[in-house]
């Protein structure tokens, strides 16, 4: 099984990407999806958030706050290394639980925004980055969440840098509405199936 990771800037369009591999019957962990339904299921994930930010960060039906767990780590670092150290060992037993599930497909692909912020790269195949320019990228977010740009530049900073993005990865997708996203995945799959024979 060859496992693929789809990655990109806030706004880069990578979840368009992941639709993409799924039209070609690649199963996709959509790794932010399942990291909030883990943050509400999770013991493991809920006692030790309790622990560290205190009890009233879950509701009395056992549901994260996430207003309040964003504006916690959000404005300091430390807590989201922190919070990150909680949640993405389990995320990441949660995806290869997954990958057993889905051994009868050749390919999987797993899509997070940070997937390399938080090392998950090293436990996949290949890595692609989806790129967007940065003012392209801004007006997206500011649209689809009615958010300020400072609000989106805020959320920025904790990502690594495209450049940095794009030296890790093995294929870069570019998504400026310009270029064809269709043609471009074809091409990968293709290449990837190539190089796997």
């Amino acid at each position: 099984m060859i496992k693929i990771g789809i990655t990109g800037g806030i706004g880069s369009g990578k979840s368009i990407v992941a639709s993409l591999f799924e039209l070609h019957e690649i199963p996709v962990y959509i790794a932010d999806e399942e990291t909030k339904k883990l943050n509400n299921t999770s013991p493991q994930i809920r006692e030790q958030l309790m622990h560290h930010f205190g009890n009233d960060l879950y509701d009395s039906k056992n549901m994260l706050d996430k207003k309040k767990f964003a504006e916690i780590i959000f404005s300091d670092s430390a807590k989201l290394e922190l919070a990150n150290s909680i949640i993405h060992p389990e995320v990441l037993n949660h995806f290869n639980e997954w990958c057993e599930q889905n051994a009868h497909h050749s390919i999987v692909a797993l899509e997070a925004a940070i997937l390399l912020e938080s090392n998950f790269h090293k436990h996949l195949d290949k890595v692609v980055t989806v790129y967007s320019p940065l003012n392209l990228r801004i007006t997206r977010i500011m649209a689809r969440d009615g958010v300020d740009e400072q609000t989106v530049r805020t959320r920025m900073k904790y990502q690594i840098s495209e450049r940095e993005k794009i030296r890790m990865s093995d294929y870069v997708i570019v998504n400026d509405d310009r270029s064809s996203l269709i043609e471009q995945v074809d091409n990968l799959i293709n290449d990837i199936v190539h190089r796997s024979i």
